[in-house]
């Protein structure tokens, strides 16, 4: 992690220093662009088998972009954030890659980057505007995922097409696709078992700020114990809506996956060598294998003074199994306030219904406080 983490210091320098001489050469490279974000927040806990309460540091992300010979846009970020002692939580690279952007209608993108899988998943942690991704995205888009794989943010290592097209009489185009092939293992981590995932998507925009899609994924995600390479094979797909106008955002998506998993989420090299299959204990008390999972959220968030005061409120509903056992469901309804574009507090209430639980139902009160720099 450290070799990463110099390396990300050393493309910071040398980009910097590229830039300063293309620039005096008109040409090659443009000025970079650094930016990032902090986030903090509070979260209380309220439960009969214990409450709980905390600040958290939740993450810090710095990042670097620009272009060369105009055509070849590129991006670095790296991210802290949390306990440092496991792989989920170590400082790491989230994106290293370059696409090239002649022509609107294709373009490539080379290196890692987020899946081309869900709308959410590609979105800002602050844009997102609820205290974490939904449920379904985070288990089923390779954030916290279903198959046991490290944190890896949405993202993967891989090669991706995509590009719009289709412009209607006042320039706006109407379709979009996007696909991609990538290792399978999530981010900072070589292929395992030599397959390669496909995941791709494609939508329409009917009217301007209306979305309405599909996204599909076949690929595994694999281990390696004793010499023996155990890979499951994954099947997803997603249907999406979302109409977003300004800070009005109104956006759905349900999410199927088909596919195994390991028991043990991989944090640390001991990890990566457990081959054990996750279970579940079925409605007729039989313990079965765990191939099946699925959720949908629907989440609204609508201004109330222009530019400062939103509200918003998400159904967002996870069915680890695909059935009503183990469903966890939550109901969320907040307040989000900009100061200004760089400063940002959200606050949020919870009620989940947890089905896993002995005592299913309890509270959760949230704040944060995010920066822009």
């Amino acid at each position: 992690m450290k070799r990463l983490l110099l390396a990300f210091m050393a493309s910071l320098a040398l980009l910097s220093a590229l830039a300063a001489e293309g620039e005096g050469n008109n040409a090659i490279f443009t000025k970079p662009k650094f930016s990032g974000f902090a986030m903090a927040s509070y979260q209380a806990t309220f439960q009969d088998a214990g409450n709980s309460n905390s600040f958290d540091l939740r993450l810090v992300r710095a990042a670097i972009e620009g272009r060369i010979l105009n055509d070849f846009y590129y991006k670095i970020q790296g991210q802290i954030n949390g306990n440092t002692t496991t792989l989920g939580s170590s400082p790491r690279l989230v994106d290293y890659f370059m696409e090239w952007q002649k022509f609107d209608f294709f373009r490539v993108k080379l290196g890692q980057f987020k899946r081309p899988f869900t709308y959410e998943n590609p979105m800002n942690p602050i844009d997102q505007g609820f205290m974490g991704y939904s449920q379904p995205v985070s288990k089923l888009a390779g954030f916290s995922d279903r198959t046991g794989m490290h944190a890896s943010n949405g993202r993967d290592i891989g090669l991706q097409f995509q590009g719009d097209f289709l412009k209607n009489g006042s320039g706006r185009n109407l379709l979009h696709y996007q696909v991609g092939v990538f290792n399978g293992q999530g981010i900072n981590v070589k292929d395992v078992d030599e397959r390669k995932d496909i995941i791709g998507g494609a939508w329409v925009m009917p009217i301007a700020g209306m979305r309405l899609g599909a996204f599909g994924w076949e690929g595994s995600y694999a281990r390696k114990s004793g010499g023996t390479t155990v890979s499951l094979r994954q099947h997803r797909y997603a249907l999406s809506a979302e109409y977003k106008k300004g800070d009005l955002q109104l956006r759905t998506e349900y999410i199927h996956s088909t596919g195994l998993g390991f028991a043990t989420t991989y944090q640390n090299s001991a990890d990566a060598k457990d081959t054990t299959i996750k279970t579940y204990v079925d409605e007729n008390g039989n313990e079965v294998p765990n191939d099946k999972s699925d959720g949908i959220y629907a989440l609204a968030i609508v201004p109330l003074v222009k530019d400062k005061l939103m509200a918003k409120a998400r159904y967002d509903l996870y069915r680890p199994t695909a059935s009503s056992v183990a469903a966890k469901t939550n109901y969320e309804v907040g307040l989000n306030y900009r100061f200004c574009k760089y400063l940002e507090v959200q606050t949020e209430y919870c009620l989940t219904h947890d089905k896993a639980l002995a005592d299913p139902d309890y509270s959760t009160v949230f704040v944060q406080l995010s920066i822009r720099y």
